[in-house]
């Protein structure tokens, strides 16, 4: 029994569209993760002052004891990216879903909030991978 190809491409696609969203479910996760932990460190290290007494021990501390369960994503330095990402996008709801966590990292390093807003929505506008947003 011969099978028509547009079956196969049918079902092709399917598995596609599947692994799309599912990539994209992951990472929307994994910002949403970053968010929540540089949340805590921030509000931890701050206790509503304007500056952190005890951050770099905090965030040290942190990665000691993670890091070595958990992996890279719980590097020193990627717990301070968490601070930073929190302190950029302060509010969860404004985060964007179709933004993964390479075009956030991209652009949480840019100390001008109406730049940061722009290129968030030129990405958006345009659907910029993250290598095209860092051009």
């Amino acid at each position: 029994m011969e099978l028509r190809s547009d079956i196969f491409s049918k079902i092709q696609e399917i598995v596609s569209n599947a692994q799309s969203k599912a990539i994209r479910t992951v990472d929307n996760e994994r910002v949403i993760m970053y968010w929540q932990i540089g949340q805590i460190i921030f509000e931890e290290e701050q206790k509503g002052e304007e500056r952190a007494g005890y951050g770099k021990f905090l965030i040290k501390s942190i990665a000691d004891n993670f890091q070595p369960k958990l992996g890279s994503g719980f590097s020193v330095r990627q717990l301070q990216r968490n601070r930073q990402f929190y302190r950029a996008f302060p509010i969860a709801s404004a985060l964007r879903t179709q933004l993964s966590w390479t075009h956030y990292k991209t652009r949480i390093g840019f100390d001008n909030k109406d730049k940061i807003d722009f290129y968030i929505a030129e990405t958006e506008k345009n659907n910029w991978t993250a290598r095209q947003l860092e051009r």
